[in-house]
């Protein structure tokens, strides 16, 4: 059996094939285009790849071209840690020397020693890879969205006080549109202080709003000139201009949000397994998206449901070394599924009589503190979604959480 290492690179990959005794075969240092790629695939058939029994691959990403052209196929490739194949390299030679295509011997040796240690890519569909890009997408622009919030409401507390009082009770604040806008039209408090009833109702009208529209001028009017301190005018000119510039990017990275957040909504309903995932409770669409995008719909990626816990991060490991043992929570992990793991079990402890009954009970009987009892309970709800997508069913709350509900009732 031939086995293949890849290290890869921004520009040129090299390539290593070796045998059952770990012997070289061929090695082969190729750019990454399409003659590049068409080189690895005919050096593949060369030496055996076919389409029943394809060579498998090593490679240390897990994304990219040359990733997908690898996946053509039933071919397995294999996403090496790097951290790991460094310590591979260790066991090969103590002068800790490295070059590229003694990394990807590496690799390949790797394979041809311990695949059984190792998980391939899993075979999930195309529908949900796509998912999987946008709901990733998705909630790296809403991160971006609010570091770009966080930046501007720092910078409005040196010299604009007044719009962060009035724009206080609107949900998300700073990145509604009325704020943008007004902030657009009296970017210093001076400015604002001078607008009208008329000027305010007009910018908050071409923000779209359409209900008390009056009562909100009104409002603001009062807000903007209130007695506040003021830095003086040629400072605040500038603090006007950069808060102006930083604006711009805010606007750019709300628009991406509610592009990507559409996009979303209109691809997730599509796959098989987004009426099992919505059926339970605390997941909507996006949320639901962001599970659906890590755990993929291959149904053989996860031995078990505890395989999948793991992967989450949501069971807890044990540490054991003679007379000391420690039960921690894991920290190598999903971390796009652990956040999305927390929300989920913060919004079922409210929307799930049996969520809240079982989170109260590890809190009371257990003495867990908020975050280990909100983490068992996720622990506990992804095992029952790992059911029921391998059985393709809905959550039921009865058969969910029998025991605490009895004890609420």
């Amino acid at each position: 059996m031939i086995y293949c290492g890849i290290d890869w690179a921004e520009n040129t990959h090299d390539i290593a094939l070796v045998d059952d005794t770990g012997q070289l075969v061929a090695k082969r240092h190729i750019t990454d285009d399409a003659t590049g790629y068409k080189i690895l695939l005919d050096l593949l058939i060369e030496h055996g790849d076919t389409e029943e029994t394809p060579i498998p691959v090593a490679i240390e990403t897990s994304r990219g071209l040359l990733v997908a052209v690898l996946r053509t196929g039933k071919r397995k490739v294999f996403a090496i840690n790097p951290l790991a194949a460094a310590r591979y390299r260790d066991r090969h030679s103590v002068a800790r020397k490295k070059s590229d295509p003694g990394d990807a011997l590496v690799l390949a040796n790797i394979l041809r020693t311990d695949m059984h240690a190792h998980r391939p890519l899993p075979d999930d569909s195309d529908l949900v890879r796509a998912i999987a890009v946008l709901a990733r997408a998705q909630q790296d622009s809403l991160w971006n969205r609010q570091q770009l919030s966080n930046q501007l409401r720092s910078l409005l507390r040196e010299y604009y006080p007044a719009a962060l009082a009035a724009f206080e009770p609107w949900r998300n604040g700073l990145c509604r549109p009325e704020a943008r806008e007004l902030l657009r039209t009296a970017p210093t408090p001076v400015l604002a202080a001078k607008l009208t009833r008329t000027q305010l109702e007009a910018a908050l009208r071409r923000a779209g709003r359409k209900r008390c529209v009056a009562a909100e001028a009104d409002r603001l009017r009062e807000a903007f000139r209130a007695d506040y301190a003021h830095q003086p005018p040629l400072v605040e000119d500038a603090l006007g201009k950069q808060m102006l510039a930083l604006l711009v990017q805010l606007e750019a990275a709300c628009t991406a949000t509610d592009d990507l957040t559409e996009a979303v909504e209109e691809a997730f309903p599509q796959h098989p397994d987004a009426e099992v995932i919505l059926s339970f409770p605390g997941l909507g669409v996006q949320l639901g998206a962001r599970v659906l995008a890590e755990i993929g719909d291959d149904k053989t990626r996860f031995a078990d449901a505890r395989g999948l816990k793991a992967y989450a991060g949501a069971s807890p490991i044990t540490r054991a070394s003679g007379k000391k043992s420690s039960i921690t929570r894991r920290h190598i992990k999903n971390d796009r599924l652990n956040h999305a793991g927390y929300l989920w079990a913060f919004a079922s402890i409210t929307a799930s009589p049996g969520a809240k009954a079982h989170y109260r009970r590890r809190r009371d009987e257990h003495g867990d503190w908020h975050a280990a009892a909100q983490r068992n309970l996720f622990n506990r709800m992804l095992g029952q979604l790992y059911y029921c997508l391998q059985h393709h069913t809905l959550f039921e709350e009865q058969t969910a959480f029998p025991t605490e509900l009895a004890a609420a009732a």
